[in-house]
Protein backbone atom coordinates (compact mmCIF):
# COMPACT_ATOMS: atom_id res chain seq x y z
CA UNK A 1 0.00 0.00 0.00
CA UNK A 2 1.21 3.19 -1.21
CA UNK A 3 1.68 6.40 1.29
CA UNK A 4 -0.51 8.78 -0.58
CA UNK A 5 -3.32 5.60 0.14
CA UNK A 6 -2.73 5.15 3.32
CA UNK A 7 -2.66 9.08 4.35
CA UNK A 8 -6.16 9.29 2.53
CA UNK A 9 -7.55 6.49 4.43
CA UNK A 10 -6.64 7.55 7.75
CA UNK A 11 -8.06 11.32 6.60
CA UNK A 12 -11.34 9.35 6.45
CA UNK A 13 -11.17 7.70 9.56
CA UNK A 14 -10.82 10.78 11.34
CA UNK A 15 -14.06 12.46 9.48
CA UNK A 16 -11.59 14.64 6.88
CA UNK A 17 -12.68 13.86 3.27
CA UNK A 18 -11.55 16.98 1.53
CA UNK A 19 -7.86 15.99 3.10
CA UNK A 20 -8.37 12.42 1.90
CA UNK A 21 -9.58 13.90 -2.18
CA UNK A 22 -5.92 16.13 -1.91
CA UNK A 23 -4.56 12.83 -2.07
CA UNK A 24 -6.01 10.57 -4.28
CA UNK A 25 -8.65 12.76 -6.36
CA UNK A 26 -6.46 12.39 -9.22
CA UNK A 27 -5.84 8.35 -9.37
CA UNK A 28 -8.41 5.78 -10.69
CA UNK A 29 -6.58 3.10 -9.38
CA UNK A 30 -9.25 0.56 -7.16
CA UNK A 31 -7.95 1.27 -3.87
CA UNK A 32 -8.32 5.11 -4.62
CA UNK A 33 -11.75 4.78 -6.52
CA UNK A 34 -12.81 3.68 -3.16
CA UNK A 35 -11.38 5.85 -1.14
CA UNK A 36 -12.81 8.65 -3.29
CA UNK A 37 -16.08 6.78 -3.01
CA UNK A 38 -16.02 7.36 1.15
CA UNK A 39 -14.75 10.62 0.74
CA UNK A 40 -18.07 11.34 -1.73
CA UNK A 41 -20.40 10.00 0.75
CA UNK A 42 -19.27 11.54 3.72
CA UNK A 43 -19.69 14.69 1.50
CA UNK A 44 -23.12 13.67 0.81
CA UNK A 45 -22.31 13.15 -2.58
CA UNK A 46 -24.45 9.71 -2.45
CA UNK A 47 -24.80 8.59 -6.34
CA UNK A 48 -21.50 9.66 -7.45
CA UNK A 49 -19.96 7.88 -4.48
CA UNK A 50 -21.84 4.53 -5.52
CA UNK A 51 -20.39 4.78 -9.01
CA UNK A 52 -16.73 5.05 -7.82
CA UNK A 53 -17.00 1.75 -5.19
CA UNK A 54 -19.16 0.14 -8.13
CA UNK A 55 -15.61 0.69 -10.42
CA UNK A 56 -13.70 -0.11 -7.09
CA UNK A 57 -15.42 -3.64 -6.54
CA UNK A 58 -15.14 -4.64 -10.52
CA UNK A 59 -11.67 -3.18 -10.62
CA UNK A 60 -10.72 -5.09 -7.49
CA UNK A 61 -11.86 -8.65 -9.14
CA UNK A 62 -12.62 -12.06 -7.36
CA UNK A 63 -8.78 -12.73 -6.69
CA UNK A 64 -8.98 -9.90 -4.20
CA UNK A 65 -12.38 -11.04 -2.23
CA UNK A 66 -11.51 -8.86 0.94
CA UNK A 67 -10.70 -5.63 -1.09
CA UNK A 68 -14.16 -6.36 -3.02
CA UNK A 69 -16.15 -7.54 0.06
CA UNK A 70 -14.90 -4.10 1.96
CA UNK A 71 -16.38 -1.69 -1.45
CA UNK A 72 -19.66 -3.89 -1.42
CA UNK A 73 -20.24 -2.61 2.87
CA UNK A 74 -19.23 0.88 1.85
CA UNK A 75 -21.73 0.72 -1.12
CA UNK A 76 -24.53 -0.74 1.50
CA UNK A 77 -23.64 1.85 3.80
CA UNK A 78 -24.35 4.55 0.85
CA UNK A 79 -27.56 2.72 0.34
CA UNK A 80 -28.41 2.95 3.74
CA UNK A 81 -27.85 6.81 3.59
CA UNK A 82 -29.97 6.95 0.56
CA UNK A 83 -32.55 5.35 2.47
CA UNK A 84 -32.63 3.20 -0.75
CA UNK A 85 -33.70 -0.08 1.25
CA UNK A 86 -35.14 -2.18 -1.75
CA UNK A 87 -31.77 -4.04 -2.87
CA UNK A 88 -31.51 -7.47 -1.90
CA UNK A 89 -29.18 -8.12 1.17
CA UNK A 90 -27.80 -11.17 -0.17
CA UNK A 91 -24.62 -9.25 -1.49
CA UNK A 92 -24.04 -7.25 2.04
CA UNK A 93 -24.44 -11.12 3.55
CA UNK A 94 -21.85 -12.56 1.71
CA UNK A 95 -19.40 -9.79 2.22
CA UNK A 96 -20.32 -9.74 5.86
CA UNK A 97 -18.81 -13.99 5.39
CA UNK A 98 -15.91 -13.01 3.82
CA UNK A 99 -14.83 -10.28 5.94
CA UNK A 100 -15.06 -12.62 8.82
CA UNK A 101 -13.35 -15.69 7.03
CA UNK A 102 -10.49 -13.27 6.48
CA UNK A 103 -10.45 -11.82 10.07
CA UNK A 104 -11.43 -8.21 9.19
CA UNK A 105 -12.71 -7.45 12.61
CA UNK A 106 -13.51 -3.75 11.70
CA UNK A 107 -15.14 -4.12 8.39
CA UNK A 108 -17.15 -6.95 9.31
CA UNK A 109 -18.46 -5.15 12.35
CA UNK A 110 -19.20 -2.57 10.25
CA UNK A 111 -21.19 -4.52 7.84
CA UNK A 112 -23.46 -6.08 11.10
CA UNK A 113 -24.27 -2.24 11.96
CA UNK A 114 -25.48 -1.90 8.61
CA UNK A 115 -27.49 -5.13 8.63
CA UNK A 116 -29.24 -4.14 12.03
CA UNK A 117 -29.89 -0.46 11.18
CA UNK A 118 -31.24 -1.55 7.73
CA UNK A 119 -33.58 -3.78 10.01
CA UNK A 120 -34.37 -0.92 12.00
CA UNK A 121 -35.25 1.40 8.98
CA UNK A 122 -37.26 -1.15 7.80
CA UNK A 123 -39.28 -1.60 11.09
CA UNK A 124 -37.93 -4.97 11.57
CA UNK A 125 -37.19 -4.39 15.21
CA UNK A 126 -36.61 -7.84 16.63
CA UNK A 127 -34.26 -8.95 13.59
CA UNK A 128 -32.00 -5.96 13.97
CA UNK A 129 -31.78 -6.65 18.15
CA UNK A 130 -31.07 -10.43 16.68
CA UNK A 131 -28.32 -9.40 14.14
CA UNK A 132 -26.86 -6.84 17.27
CA UNK A 133 -26.20 -9.62 19.32
CA UNK A 134 -22.48 -9.98 19.31
CA UNK A 135 -20.33 -12.12 21.66
CA UNK A 136 -17.42 -9.31 21.73
CA UNK A 137 -17.62 -5.86 21.05
CA UNK A 138 -14.40 -4.60 22.84
CA UNK A 139 -11.13 -3.46 21.21
CA UNK A 140 -13.70 -1.83 18.40
CA UNK A 141 -12.19 1.75 17.47
CA UNK A 142 -13.96 4.38 18.89
CA UNK A 143 -15.82 5.28 15.87
CA UNK A 144 -17.40 1.99 15.48
CA UNK A 145 -17.97 1.70 19.25
CA UNK A 146 -19.85 4.53 19.39
CA UNK A 147 -22.07 3.79 15.77
CA UNK A 148 -22.76 0.53 17.83
CA UNK A 149 -23.67 2.30 21.14
CA UNK A 150 -25.78 4.61 18.82
CA UNK A 151 -27.67 1.67 17.07
CA UNK A 152 -28.43 -0.21 20.65
CA UNK A 153 -29.81 3.13 21.70
CA UNK A 154 -32.14 3.54 19.47
CA UNK A 155 -33.63 0.15 19.24
CA UNK A 156 -33.45 0.49 23.68
CA UNK A 157 -35.82 3.72 22.77
CA UNK A 158 -37.84 2.01 20.41
CA UNK A 159 -39.33 -0.35 22.93
CA UNK A 160 -39.26 2.29 25.74
CA UNK A 161 -36.50 0.89 27.66
CA UNK A 162 -34.77 3.86 28.85
CA UNK A 163 -31.93 2.98 31.48
CA UNK A 164 -30.37 0.75 28.25
CA UNK A 165 -31.07 3.44 26.07
CA UNK A 166 -29.10 6.05 28.61
CA UNK A 167 -26.18 3.64 29.22
CA UNK A 168 -25.44 3.34 25.16
CA UNK A 169 -25.62 7.04 25.02
CA UNK A 170 -23.52 7.35 27.30
CA UNK A 171 -20.93 4.89 26.25
CA UNK A 172 -21.49 6.55 22.71
CA UNK A 173 -20.79 9.85 23.89
CA UNK A 174 -17.02 8.16 25.53
CA UNK A 175 -16.13 6.69 22.23
CA UNK A 176 -17.24 9.78 20.01
CA UNK A 177 -14.96 12.10 22.43
CA UNK A 178 -12.13 9.24 22.09
CA UNK A 179 -13.31 9.53 17.98
CA UNK A 180 -12.79 13.01 17.71
CA UNK A 181 -15.01 13.17 14.85
CA UNK A 182 -17.30 16.31 14.66
CA UNK A 183 -20.42 14.86 12.87
CA UNK A 184 -20.00 11.52 15.38
CA UNK A 185 -20.21 13.72 18.25
CA UNK A 186 -23.38 16.04 16.89
CA UNK A 187 -24.92 13.08 16.10
CA UNK A 188 -24.43 11.77 19.79
CA UNK A 189 -25.11 14.77 21.33
CA UNK A 190 -28.96 14.87 18.84
CA UNK A 191 -29.78 11.04 19.88
CA UNK A 192 -29.26 12.54 23.80
CA UNK A 193 -31.50 15.39 23.34
CA UNK A 194 -34.66 13.18 21.99
CA UNK A 195 -34.59 12.08 25.82
CA UNK A 196 -35.25 15.20 26.52
CA UNK A 197 -38.39 16.89 24.38
CA UNK A 198 -41.69 16.49 25.03
CA UNK A 199 -42.66 12.63 23.88
CA UNK A 200 -46.47 12.74 24.75
CA UNK A 201 -49.33 14.59 27.54
CA UNK A 202 -51.27 13.07 30.06
CA UNK A 203 -54.84 13.44 30.68
CA UNK A 204 -56.02 12.25 33.72
CA UNK A 205 -59.08 14.15 35.30
CA UNK A 206 -59.60 17.04 33.00
CA UNK A 207 -56.03 17.85 33.44
CA UNK A 208 -52.58 17.62 30.89
CA UNK A 209 -49.55 17.17 31.83
CA UNK A 210 -45.87 16.79 29.16
CA UNK A 211 -44.64 14.26 29.91
CA UNK A 212 -40.74 13.72 28.33
CA UNK A 213 -40.16 9.93 27.07
CA UNK A 214 -38.60 8.61 30.66
CA UNK A 215 -41.40 9.52 32.20
CA UNK A 216 -44.05 8.28 29.92
CA UNK A 217 -42.21 4.80 30.35
CA UNK A 218 -42.69 5.39 33.98
CA UNK A 219 -46.41 5.71 33.48
CA UNK A 220 -46.62 3.07 31.28
CA UNK A 221 -45.33 0.49 33.98
CA UNK A 222 -47.01 2.05 37.09
CA UNK A 223 -50.37 -0.47 37.34
CA UNK A 224 -52.47 2.67 36.17
CA UNK A 225 -54.64 1.18 33.56
CA UNK A 226 -53.14 3.81 30.00
CA UNK A 227 -55.54 4.09 27.44
CA UNK A 228 -52.64 5.03 24.68
CA UNK A 229 -53.36 6.55 22.37
CA UNK A 230 -50.21 7.21 20.82
CA UNK A 231 -50.02 3.68 20.17
CA UNK A 232 -53.25 2.84 19.98
CA UNK A 233 -54.36 0.38 22.75
CA UNK A 234 -54.62 -0.60 26.61
CA UNK A 235 -52.46 -0.89 28.83
CA UNK A 236 -52.09 -1.91 32.47
CA UNK A 237 -47.90 -2.97 32.79
CA UNK A 238 -46.97 -6.09 31.19
CA UNK A 239 -50.72 -6.49 29.95
CA UNK A 240 -51.09 -4.73 26.12
CA UNK A 241 -54.26 -5.18 24.59
CA UNK A 242 -53.72 -3.29 20.68
CA UNK A 243 -56.99 -1.51 19.31
CA UNK A 244 -55.05 0.49 16.62
CA UNK A 245 -57.13 -1.84 14.00
CA UNK A 246 -60.42 -1.21 16.03
CA UNK A 247 -61.03 2.47 15.56
CA UNK A 248 -64.55 2.43 16.71
CA UNK A 249 -63.58 0.53 19.69
CA UNK A 250 -60.40 2.72 20.84
CA UNK A 251 -62.23 5.72 20.48
CA UNK A 252 -65.17 4.46 23.25
CA UNK A 253 -62.26 3.51 25.60
CA UNK A 254 -60.56 7.36 25.25
CA UNK A 255 -64.08 8.91 25.82
CA UNK A 256 -64.24 6.18 28.57
CA UNK A 257 -60.97 7.45 29.86
CA UNK A 258 -61.39 11.00 29.82
CA UNK A 259 -64.72 10.61 31.58
CA UNK A 260 -62.97 8.67 34.61
CA UNK A 261 -63.91 8.01 37.07
CA UNK A 262 -67.34 9.66 36.39
CA UNK A 263 -69.88 8.14 33.77
CA UNK A 264 -69.97 9.15 29.64
CA UNK A 265 -73.52 9.49 28.64
CA UNK A 266 -74.92 7.69 25.31
CA UNK A 267 -75.22 10.61 23.37
CA UNK A 268 -71.23 12.40 23.79
CA UNK A 269 -70.22 8.23 23.12
CA UNK A 270 -71.89 8.04 19.89
CA UNK A 271 -70.62 11.21 18.77
CA UNK A 272 -66.91 10.19 19.49
CA UNK A 273 -67.33 6.70 17.98
CA UNK A 274 -69.39 7.66 15.14
CA UNK A 275 -68.65 11.33 14.29
CA UNK A 276 -72.80 12.00 14.22
CA UNK A 277 -74.33 14.69 16.64
CA UNK A 278 -77.68 13.81 15.62
CA UNK A 279 -77.88 10.03 16.58
CA UNK A 280 -80.98 8.41 15.97
CA UNK A 281 -81.84 4.70 16.91
CA UNK A 282 -79.68 2.74 14.93
CA UNK A 283 -76.78 4.17 16.33
CA UNK A 284 -77.62 3.65 20.04
CA UNK A 285 -78.26 0.03 18.67
CA UNK A 286 -74.65 0.08 17.42
CA UNK A 287 -73.27 1.97 20.38
CA UNK A 288 -74.85 -1.19 22.21
CA UNK A 289 -73.15 -3.54 19.89
CA UNK A 290 -69.46 -1.95 20.34
CA UNK A 291 -69.36 -1.15 24.18
CA UNK A 292 -70.38 -5.27 24.09
CA UNK A 293 -67.26 -6.09 22.19
CA UNK A 294 -65.38 -3.28 23.94
CA UNK A 295 -66.32 -5.43 27.26
CA UNK A 296 -65.31 -8.66 25.64
CA UNK A 297 -61.37 -7.29 24.70
CA UNK A 298 -61.16 -5.21 27.59
CA UNK A 299 -62.02 -8.05 29.98
CA UNK A 300 -58.78 -9.01 31.66
CA UNK A 301 -58.48 -4.99 32.41
CA UNK A 302 -61.30 -3.55 33.50
CA UNK A 303 -64.63 -3.62 33.33
CA UNK A 304 -67.32 -1.52 31.83
CA UNK A 305 -70.70 -1.16 33.11
CA UNK A 306 -74.17 0.65 32.04
CA UNK A 307 -75.56 3.58 33.82
CA UNK A 308 -78.60 5.53 34.32
CA UNK A 309 -76.96 8.03 31.68
CA UNK A 310 -74.35 6.34 29.57
CA UNK A 311 -71.59 3.46 30.57
CA UNK A 312 -68.63 4.37 33.09
CA UNK A 313 -65.31 2.57 32.95
CA UNK A 314 -63.84 0.52 36.04
CA UNK A 315 -59.98 -0.82 35.85
CA UNK A 316 -59.94 -4.19 37.77
CA UNK A 317 -56.47 -3.04 39.52
CA UNK A 318 -56.62 -0.58 42.45
CA UNK A 319 -55.15 2.33 39.94
CA UNK A 320 -55.58 5.26 38.14
CA UNK A 321 -57.34 5.38 34.37
CA UNK A 322 -54.92 7.97 32.19
CA UNK A 323 -55.18 8.73 28.78
CA UNK A 324 -51.43 9.18 26.90
CA UNK A 325 -51.87 11.39 24.15
CA UNK A 326 -49.46 12.48 21.55
CA UNK A 327 -47.28 15.69 22.39
CA UNK A 328 -49.38 17.87 20.11
CA UNK A 329 -53.16 17.64 18.61
CA UNK A 330 -54.32 17.07 15.40
CA UNK A 331 -54.05 14.33 12.58
CA UNK A 332 -50.48 14.64 11.57
CA UNK A 333 -49.74 13.47 15.65
CA UNK A 334 -51.73 10.95 15.71
CA UNK A 335 -49.69 9.55 12.38
CA UNK A 336 -46.03 10.30 13.67
CA UNK A 337 -47.39 8.35 17.36
CA UNK A 338 -48.83 5.46 15.58
CA UNK A 339 -45.53 4.96 13.42
CA UNK A 340 -42.95 5.54 16.99
CA UNK A 341 -43.63 1.51 17.38
CA UNK A 342 -41.23 1.26 14.21
CA UNK A 343 -43.86 -0.88 12.20
CA UNK A 344 -44.08 -0.30 8.77
CA UNK A 345 -48.19 0.60 7.98
CA UNK A 346 -49.69 0.95 4.95
CA UNK A 347 -52.08 4.01 3.89
CA UNK A 348 -55.16 1.46 4.45
CA UNK A 349 -53.99 0.32 7.97
CA UNK A 350 -53.75 3.76 9.11
CA UNK A 351 -56.37 5.16 7.84
CA UNK A 352 -58.29 2.56 9.42
CA UNK A 353 -56.63 3.27 12.61
CA UNK A 354 -57.12 7.17 12.54
CA UNK A 355 -60.74 6.61 11.48
CA UNK A 356 -59.84 8.54 7.95
CA UNK A 357 -60.52 8.40 4.24
CA UNK A 358 -57.41 6.97 2.78
CA UNK A 359 -56.99 9.86 0.70
CA UNK A 360 -56.61 12.28 3.60
CA UNK A 361 -53.89 10.09 5.32
CA UNK A 362 -51.98 10.06 2.11
CA UNK A 363 -52.05 14.01 1.49
CA UNK A 364 -50.93 14.06 5.50
CA UNK A 365 -48.11 11.50 4.91
CA UNK A 366 -47.25 13.36 1.71
CA UNK A 367 -47.01 16.45 3.24
CA UNK A 368 -45.01 15.03 6.13
CA UNK A 369 -42.02 13.19 3.80
CA UNK A 370 -41.96 16.26 2.72
CA UNK A 371 -41.19 18.13 6.31
CA UNK A 372 -38.70 14.62 6.91
CA UNK A 373 -41.31 13.81 9.52
CA UNK A 374 -41.75 9.94 7.72
CA UNK A 375 -40.53 8.17 5.37
CA UNK A 376 -41.58 5.04 2.89
CA UNK A 377 -40.24 2.33 1.32
CA UNK A 378 -41.56 -0.03 -1.45
CA UNK A 379 -43.98 1.69 -3.99
CA UNK A 380 -48.01 1.73 -5.40
CA UNK A 381 -49.36 -1.24 -3.13
CA UNK A 382 -46.78 -2.47 -1.73
CA UNK A 383 -45.89 1.36 -0.20
CA UNK A 384 -45.57 1.17 3.72
CA UNK A 385 -45.28 4.20 5.91
CA UNK A 386 -42.25 4.39 9.03
CA UNK A 387 -40.93 6.45 11.47
CA UNK A 388 -38.09 8.49 10.73
CA UNK A 389 -34.69 6.87 12.70
CA UNK A 390 -34.89 8.91 16.11
CA UNK A 391 -30.94 9.76 15.60
CA UNK A 392 -29.23 9.89 12.08
CA UNK A 393 -26.04 7.50 11.48
CA UNK A 394 -22.58 9.29 10.90
CA UNK A 395 -21.11 7.45 7.94
CA UNK A 396 -17.67 5.49 8.74
CA UNK A 397 -16.72 3.24 6.27
CA UNK A 398 -13.11 1.24 7.32
CA UNK A 399 -11.76 0.19 3.73
CA UNK A 400 -8.19 -0.68 5.01
CA UNK A 401 -6.24 -2.25 7.58
CA UNK A 402 -3.56 0.23 8.21
CA UNK A 403 -5.93 2.67 10.22
CA UNK A 404 -5.07 3.59 13.58
CA UNK A 405 -7.65 2.07 15.98
CA UNK A 406 -7.34 5.79 18.45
Amino acid sequence: MDSLITAAARALAIGDPLGALKRVGLRDDPPALALRGIAMAQLGEYPRARELLRRAARGFGAHEAVAQARCVVAEAEVALAMRDLGGSPRALAAALASLEAHADRANAMQARLIVARRLLLLGRLDEATAALELPDTRGLSPSLAAAFELTAAELALRSLSIGPAQAALARALEAADRSRIPALLAEVAEARATLDRPAARRLFAGDEQTLRLDEAAALLVSGALVVDACRRGLRTGATWLPLARRPVLFALACALAEAWPGDLDRQTLIARAFGTRRPDESHRARLRVEIGRLRELAEPLARIEATSRGFVLKPLAAGDVVVLAPPIEGDQASLVALLADGAAWSTSALALALGASQRTIQRALVEMETAGRVRSIGRARARRWLSPPLAEFTTILLLTTALPHE
